[in-house]
């Protein structure tokens, strides 16, 4: 694994759970709003054994490891890391964009992986121009999610590129789903467009009650 991060104790990264969040570094994608950019290129990590003995010392003490990114399933040794992690007592949350769904389908076949927040970053037809890819893979992870026994939602990050009405077409193209989080969104550099504020973001949650009854503004 080619971890370029560790946050030893998070409240919030992992609904319910006090845990652990480890940063895998690199990703298919290049979201100009991503605020994780640095990890796209990182060469520096952390040893791995490091991070493991970590965790053998918390276990008990905190409930759950985070595996986000960059892009997690990118790394070919994450089933492993995640049977290890289990192994340890820990439940098992993945942070992912949704484009590799055969790595997706073998930790939640393998029951490695207890809760899934996957990215619905724009438009599936507009993924090329602000992701830099197309989405690819991501209809058939969401199908995975709703077979699968875990916990799971679908995130937003409110660029300023996307409109409510754009929105609004977002939520009616995937579904009733289980959580639906519209993130803020924090610039990452110099802006043209106008952010949208906390109290825009949950006016647009409750905009979307009658497509998504469990959409809710995570600000």
């Amino acid at each position: 694994m080619n971890i370029a991060g560790l946050l030893k104790t998070a409240t919030i990264d992992f609904p319910h759970r006090l845990a652990a969040v480890v940063f895998t570094a690199g990703c298919n994608y290049d979201c100009g709003f991503c605020h994780n950019r640095g990890l796209l290129t990182a060469t520096d990590f952390e040893d791995n054994g490091e991070v493991m003995r970590f965790l053998e010392k918390r276990a008990g003490l905190l409930d759950g490891v985070v595996i986000s990114g960059g892009e997690p399933t990118l790394q070919k040794d994450l089933l492993g890391f995640a049977r290890a992690v289990k192994e340890l007592g820990y439940d098992v949350k993945l942070d992912t964009n949704g484009s590799n769904p055969g790595v997706v389908d073998g930790l939640l076949s393998g029951g490695l992986v207890d809760y899934v927040a996957m990215d619905y970053k724009a438009p599936l037809a507009r993924y090329p121009e602000i992701c830099g890819a197309q989405a690819d893979g991501f209809l058939e992870t969401l199908g995975l999610l709703r077979a699968s026994d875990a916990e799971w939602e679908l995130r937003t990050t409110m660029i300023p590129q996307i409109g409510r009405e754009e929105l609004r077409g977002m939520a009616e193209a995937v579904g009733r789903l289980p959580l639906y989080a519209l993130q803020l969104y924090r610039p990452v550099g110099i802006e043209k467009l106008r952010i949208y504020t906390p109290q825009e973001i949950a006016s647009m949650a409750e905009d979307l009650k009658d497509i998504q009854p469990n959409v809710f503004a995570r600000c």
